[in-house]
């Protein structure tokens, strides 16, 4: 069993024998290709988690009314990526064996990676529908398959073709697009056709991964690699509730975060009220 972290995120502080989803924390930003800081995204989120209410009038619903646990964040060895990788798909691992939901906070996007090898091991002919400004999909970086530039191309790797779905996407390299074209279901630049993705994955194992750069600078300043032309928080929260609400969402991340970046915390505070929509939508 796990014990409960000292501070929790709002209302997640259960016992974990009464949770339905365990939320746990991986500040990872070993691989980050432009400016670090995702590690220190957990502890922000979970201090100023306390500045938003626990009522969420989107969707009617109270996260006091609902057992969720907070493990606090897991302990990753920066020297070894492989290791990083291992101890989360562990965590994920040990949470899916005791039949509860894991969300995960990174982190550098490469945290995902962990976290579907476990779910992938669970759950037959899973499903990942992924939101980011970037593509994620090339084979490496300066060298490295393990990268946060690489980790939607490791996850294919896992589920297959036809089973990744990529939306707000708007950077990339050549190549990726080329890949996606053959390999994915690519939504460049917005959120049309999530409705009949939606449609299509009823009744399916689904990985909700969550890279909080597909928000624009604008409205979302705080994060390693921002790309102009990016979607408003209500268009990202009502695309993430819909998916959460309607599909078989078995496990989810939240990443990319990096709260130095933006000194007036209006980015950690997006983060939050993201993170408590996600839950109550889960539950």
């Amino acid at each position: 069993m796990l014990n409960k972290n000292v501070q929790t995120f709002i209302a997640c502080d259960a016992e974990y024998d009464e949770a339905t989803i365990v939320l746990f924390g991986a500040g990872f930003d070993g691989t980050t290709s432009f400016r670090p800081g995702t590690r220190f995204a957990p502890s922000a989120i979970r201090n100023d988690s306390f500045g938003i209410e626990t009522y969420s009038p989107y969707q009617d619903k109270d996260m006091l009314d609902f057992s969720y646990f907070d493990s606090g964040d897991l302990e990753l060895p920066f020297g070894s990526t492989n290791r990083v990788i291992a101890d989360i798909a562990s965590r994920s691992a040990q949470i899916l064996r005791d039949g509860k939901l894991p969300f995960m906070i990174g982190g550098e996007h490469l945290v995902t990676l962990g976290s579907v090898m476990a779910v992938a091991d669970t759950y037959e002919d899973l499903h990942i529908v992924h939101f980011d400004a970037h593509a994620d999909l090339r084979n490496d970086y300066l060298g490295q398959k393990l990268s946060h530039a690489c980790v939607l191309r490791r996850c294919h790797e896992i589920v297959g073709d036809g089973h990744i779905f990529q939306f707000g996407i708007r950077s990339g390299d050549r190549d990726e697009f080329r890949f996606a074209t053959a390999h994915t279901y690519m939504n460049k630049f917005n959120l049309n056709g999530l409705a009949q993705t939606i449609e299509y994955l009823k009744g399916k194992n689904v990985y909700l991964t969550i890279d909080l750069d597909v928000l624009d600078p604008s409205v979302f300043p705080g994060t390693g690699t921002p790309e102009a032309g990016g979607i408003t928080f209500n268009e990202l929260r009502n695309a993430v509730t819909s998916v959460c609400s309607q599909l078989n969402v078995v496990a989810c991340d939240v990443n990319e975060l990096s709260p130095q970046y933006d000194q007036s915390g209006v980015s950690t505070a997006v983060a939050c009220k993201l993170i408590r929509e996600l839950l109550l939508a889960l539950s």
